[in-house]
């Protein structure tokens, strides 16, 4: 693998890992697209470590309130809201057993049976369809109605963590479909987006250490450190960029360009590559 391959690659992660476009599709069908071999366990491992560091700096202020809250005490001064971090620091937890559940169970059948291509077309299509729904159903929703991260429900966020399973299937975008569900909880739009960037901390850091595991068993390979070194700033960078850019962009847009995006996309995958 080249540099110039490495750092496309760790870009291409970075900015699909957080918008709803899904990055398991696109490092599945881009690298297919030019032809290129795959990138390896060791390279995956860098550029998951990448959007991690971009999702945790992002978030970093908030992250360390919820992580205090979770181990600390509470104060008289500030004991509802210590509460209410703790609550949330729960509610994220809970989103994990779904897809950690799902995960362990099919794991390997979804990597063997479903990284098709024609699947990743589909995929991108009717979620992204979906997504379309949802934003459509947002608008409708009564503003007064509507919900902030601090009043999301256990239900809720079991129901995000469900919908978060499901985008083990390359094609559906881990992003795209916590947000859609999120939209369909009456979350408000950039609400839906904080909590899905602040649920995947826990499942990044998971995925990342079961491919650590793995490496660690099978080794480095012939991968040199310049390049996976390359993805890894890559990756961190453009995923930073990303949260960045979509927590501003959707205060003021809606979700269609990514649906349009997403439909575009996924009719050229079923078109030229199936």
């Amino acid at each position: 693998m080249s540099i110039m391959q490495a750092l496309v690659l760790g870009i291409i992660q970075g900015f699909t890992e957080f918008l709803p476009i899904s990055s398991s599709g696109h490092l599945v069908f881009v690298p297919r697209l030019f032809g290129w071999g795959d990138q390896g366990l060791s390279f995956d491992v860098m550029v998951h470590l990448g959007t991690l560091l971009a999702v945790v700096v992002y978030f970093r202020r908030k992250l360390w309130a919820v992580m205090k809250a979770m181990v600390g005490k509470e104060t008289r001064n500030k004991k509802q809201e210590t509460s209410d971090l703790r609550r949330f620091g729960w509610l994220i937890l809970l989103t994990i057993i779904p897809a950690g559940v799902v995960g362990l169970l099919f794991n390997d059948w979804i990597e063997m049976s479903l990284r098709a291509t024609w699947v990743i077309g589909v995929g991108l299509i009717f979620w992204g369809i979906l997504l379309g729904i949802a934003d459509y159903y947002s608008k409708k929703t009564v503003v007064h109605s509507q919900k902030s991260v601090d009043q999301l429900n256990w239900k809720s966020a079991l129901f995000i963590g469900c919908a978060q399973a499901i985008a083990l299937i390359p094609g559906t975008s881990r992003s795209g479909i916590t947000m859609t569900a999120g939209l369909f909880s009456k979350l408000d739009k950039k609400s839906a987006a904080e909590f899905s960037f602040l649920m995947s901390v826990p499942i990044i850091a998971m995925a990342g250490g079961l491919k650590v595991i793995d490496l660690v068993q099978t080794g480095l390979g012939d991968i040199s450190l310049l390049v996976l070194s390359a993805g890894f700033i890559a990756s961190a960078f453009s995923g930073f960029i990303a949260i960045w850019g979509l927590m501003k962009i959707i205060q003021k847009w809606s979700f269609m360009p990514f649906v349009v995006y997403r439909v575009v996309v996924g009719i050229a995958i079923l078109v030229w590559l199936v």
